[in-house]
């Protein structure tokens, strides 16, 4: 079945291809430039500190709808373990964990998803094999750390959160850009706040998967023409669930990876730095998130951290 042509024209209106060369695999990473950087140290003022991931554990967001997606597994492996014959020498401990790498608190990479047979700046989509990514995969990403934004969409709209299945617009990020006072700036990564954690914070798993707030196909454009380096969302999926359109699956997806060269960030805990941001009016920050860098994989953890 053809992609809609509302689809094929958006993707046209966004599309990176080639604009850092017909080799490029970080896309709007490109934007992080020294002076990026600077501008997101320039806004630490108090030195508060705030930790975005969830924690990795069983307990995490993942019901086993998604296959291959499990909540972290803890195991350990040695336990008190003697390496020495002094019955007081030293004794030690070690353990792994198995988990999905889209689980928790995580990017995607540019890999993540295909469509057309083709993956972000016209790489071919079977450059993905059961080796993994050669091409646009987690750690060709360079160290992810810019000026952060916080649009608290739910607190702009005076809701404590969105309602499950609203499709966030390219108005809806203005009116929250203009609430926190602050111009986005090219290069900048930016945090959307639904409220929707609150439904995992209480322990609904399900209701916390779907329905779901999130960016719409509209907010794409607002994507592209500020910029962005990399955006982030506090719920399971990044986009609005169930989509706009019966007849497209995940287009955030698509248009944000593949075509915009966007990196996407899902399960990021915003209720205490939007809490703060709303006590003192600072919606700007250093935040430092490069994603743990596995070799070929299409996504990764990431414990995001701001200072403000």
């Amino acid at each position: 079945m053809p992609l809609p042509d509302e689809f094929t024209s958006l993707a046209r209106e966004v599309n990176n291809w080639g604009r850092w060369g017909d080799d490029d695999e970080i896309g709007t990473l490109n934007l992080i430039t020294d002076e990026a950087v600077r501008r997101g140290a320039a806004s630490i003022r108090s030195g508060k500190r705030f930790a975005l991931a969830l924690p990795l554990s069983a307990d995490g967001p993942q019901t086993g709808a998604l296959p291959g997606r499990v909540n972290p597994l803890h195991l350990m492996t040695q336990v008190n373990t003697s390496y020495s014959p002094d019955p007081d020498g030293v004794r030690a401990n070690d353990d792994a964990v198995v988990m999905g790498l889209q689980s928790a608190t995580h990017w995607d990479a540019l890999a993540h998803v295909s469509y057309a047979g083709r993956i972000y700046n016209n790489f071919p989509a079977d450059s993905i094999t059961a080796s993994g990514a050669s091409r646009c995969a987690i750690d060709k990403a360079p160290a992810v750390v810019s000026r952060g934004v916080l649009l608290d969409v739910a607190r702009a709209k005076g809701v404590d959160s969105l309602d499950g299945g609203y499709a966030i617009t390219s108005d809806d990020l203005d009116v929250a850009a203009d609430y926190a006072n602050v111009r986005i700036e090219p290069g900048d990564i930016v945090l959307i706040r639904t409220g929707h954690m609150r439904l995992l914070d209480a322990g609904d798993r399900q209701a916390f998967m779907y329905p779901s707030p999130g960016p719409g196909m509209d907010a794409t454009r607002w994507f592209h023409r500020h910029d962005i380096a990399a955006v982030a969302t506090d719920n399971l999926a990044f986009e609005v669930l169930p989509g706009e359109r019966a007849d497209l699956f995940l287009p955030l997806h698509m248009l944000d990876l593949v075509d915009i060269g966007l990196i996407q960030g899902q399960n990021f805990r915003l209720e205490a730095l939007a809490s703060d941001c709303a006590d003192d009016g600072q919606y700007t920050f250093l935040l430092s998130a490069p994603p743990e860098p596995f070799a070929s994989a299409v996504g990764a953890p990431v414990q995001p951290v701001v200072v403000k």
